[in-house]
């Protein structure tokens, strides 16, 4: 049995406006929600750049059973200025006590949250050819005004 491994390609920060996130009861006590992308960076050893501000943003379903299912979609603009489109699915969960600190904007040891990321990228053949066919995980991290994701190529 052959295993995968992973290597850190880049990370990215995303900064979400100030205010009240958007929250709406969907069905059976889920809700879903709604964040714009106000702005970001990209930095790491394969990958720099900037989130283009106003790109996307992200849908989040809130399920009564406690997970948070992501569904981002943003642009990144490399900086030899190609435009990279990111569509980002994945599942937030944490204990209640967590996660009722997360929805208070306290900083939270990521550890204490399972936040994790599938990534999958959309961009013209060239220099950032290998984001649109290689298989990419994510790890994340919430904190009130942004959140933090580390990219893996697995190899």
């Amino acid at each position: 049995m052959n295993t995968p491994g992973l290597e850190h390609a880049f990370s990215v920060r995303i900064d979400f406006p100030p205010g009240p996130r958007l929250r709406y009861p969907v069905r059976s006590g889920d809700h879903r929600g709604f964040v714009s992308v106000a702005s970001g960076i990209v930095t790491g050893p394969r990958l720099q750049g900037e989130v283009v501000a106003g790109s996307g943003g992200d849908w989040p379903l809130f399920r009564s059973d406690g997970v948070v299912a992501f569904d981002a979609r943003y642009l990144i603009r490399a900086q030899d200025g190609t435009v990279i489109q990111v569509s980002n699915r994945g599942f937030a969960h944490a204990p209640a006590e967590v996660q009722a600190r997360i929805n208070r904007g306290e900083t939270v040891d990521p550890t204490e949250n399972y936040f994790r990321l599938s990534p999958l990228f959309e961009v013209e053949e060239g220099p950032h050819g290998w984001l649109g066919r290689n298989v990419f995980v994510g790890y994340g991290e919430k904190h009130a005004s942004h959140s933090i994701f580390d990219f893996f190529l697995v190899v």
